[in-house]
């Protein structure tokens, strides 16, 4: 059964996979035994966690602004110039942003949707013949896309442009299904809901929101690494193999026991 799960020797990409659940997400895959591409805008961020992952196993780090489309391309074909296959793209790498809505500005739409959903198209777009050349219908190439509980469900966070980007993720996730499913390619949407990172820290540093937000969870407390890092590990080995065009959400319980 240890064989269903084993995702070790894998090329696995991991978009902003130096800090946050793309740390939590590429730590997982090192420490299963996977090639990990990390890619962050800070290079001196990018190398410091490839070099703690770096301890578990094979981790690359690689500076790459996702903001732009040019730094998206140019992240794409450093890649594509050094590697043969790519047997695993995470698109983690985002942004938010929450405001009032009486004071939410226009700037805060372009940008939040450019790098939440333009920019993992572009790379899928820009890998595909690097996916095509790992793809066997028995082990096919796996695209997974990070998206929200804020897709899912209305959470009061006004974080507007955020939620929209993630639900536009969630749709174009199942039309890439649709699409590279003849060429043995998977995409598939994990769905996380409330995590200890940065973008949660507002909550955190609140005692009695943080409190609040664990009564209402299911479960009755906030996502840790391995439940983050399981779910993907999960999607990209043969247990996952015939898994495509889902959501998968990694929230305790909020979007589904509601």
């Amino acid at each position: 059964m240890t064989a269903l799960f084993d995702v070790s020797g894998k090329c696995v990409i991991v978009t902003g996979g130096a800090q946050g659940l793309g740390g939590m997400i590429a730590e997982g895959f090192v420490k299963a035994g996977a090639r990990v591409i990390i890619t962050s805008r800070t290079a001196a961020t990018c190398e410091k966690t490839a070099k703690e992952f770096g301890e578990f196993g094979d981790c690359i780090p690689m500076q790459a602004d996702l903001s732009t489309v040019e730094g998206t391309i140019d992240l794409a074909n450093r890649i594509v110039a050094r590697e043969s296959r790519i047997d695993v793209l995470v698109n983690n790498a985002g942004k938010t942003w929450g405001a009032p809505i009486e004071s939410f500005p226009d700037s805060a739409w372009q940008d939040i949707m450019g790098i939440n959903v333009q920019t993992p198209f572009t790379l899928v777009r820009e890998f595909l013949p690097l996916l095509k050349a790992s793809a066997t219908a028995e082990d096919p190439a796996r695209i997974i896309n990070i998206g929200s509980l804020t897709a899912l469900v209305a959470e009061k966070l006004q974080a507007y442009s955020y939620a929209a980007s993630k639900a536009a993720i969630h749709h174009l996730t199942k039309v890439l299904a649709a699409d590279l499913a003849e060429y043995s390619i998977t995409a598939n949407v994990v769905a996380p809901g409330y995590f200890p990172t940065r973008m949660m820290a507002h909550i955190r540093n609140d005692e009695d929101r943080f409190q609040e937000l664990g009564r209402r969870i299911p479960l009755t407390r906030v996502g840790t690494p391995e439940d983050i890092a399981g779910a993907c590990i999960f999607l990209a080995s043969r247990a996952g193999a015939y898994v495509t065009g889902v959501e998968l959400p990694i929230d305790g319980g909020l979007s589904g026991c509601s």
